[in-house]
């Protein structure tokens, strides 16, 4: 019961062991616990922001990547665009060469047609010309067998040709 009802020397002698062990703590511990707890906080503070610089550097790094693939995009984009166009002028060029070489080609034809027909009409006028001068002769020839009939032809041809 004594502990329940504690005696004033007790009280007295516990205060002032309380007040000594409070006057060594601060004398010697509480700055050094003040100085950790203070270095603590900084040290916690300063990894926060770190961790904040290290959060905005992240941001900063993940925007520069999607800028960085869409660029790359564009210049993907860019380069099929160019190569679509290359493809498509490349036809185009095939085709109007394509076409150029048809009508020389149909040009040529035409000329040589012409040239055939050309050597073919004059076959034909070179043959209906021997085949008339044959014909001609065969028919002076029959005609011109008898002595009579040559004699009234000479005088017909005279005659002609006085009369001019």
């Amino acid at each position: 019961m004594e502990l329940v009802k504690p005696d004033i020397g007790l009280v007295f002698w516990m205060t002032i062991t309380f007040l000594i062990l409070l006057f060594i703590l601060r004398k010697f511990a509480w700055k050094p616990i003040l100085t950790m707890i203070t270095d603590r906080e900084a040290s916690i503070a300063n990894s926060l922001s770190e961790a904040a610089n290290a959060r905005e550097e992240m941001k900063s790094l993940k925007s520069q990547n999607e800028q960085i693939l869409q660029e790359a995009v564009a210049e993907r984009e860019k380069m099929l665009r160019e190569a679509r166009e290359m493809k498509e002028k490349m036809i185009a060029e095939a085709k109007t060469q394509a076409q150029d070489e048809g009508k020389k080609m149909i040009a040529q034809a035409k000329e040589a047609i012409n040239m055939e027909r050309d050597a073919a009409m004059r076959q034909i006028r070179e043959q209906a010309v021997l085949l008339s001068i044959d014909a001609a002769s065969k028919i002076l020839k029959k005609e011109l067998a008898s002595a009579e009939l040559q004699e009234s032809l000479m005088s017909t041809y005279l005659n002609d040709v006085n009369a001019n």
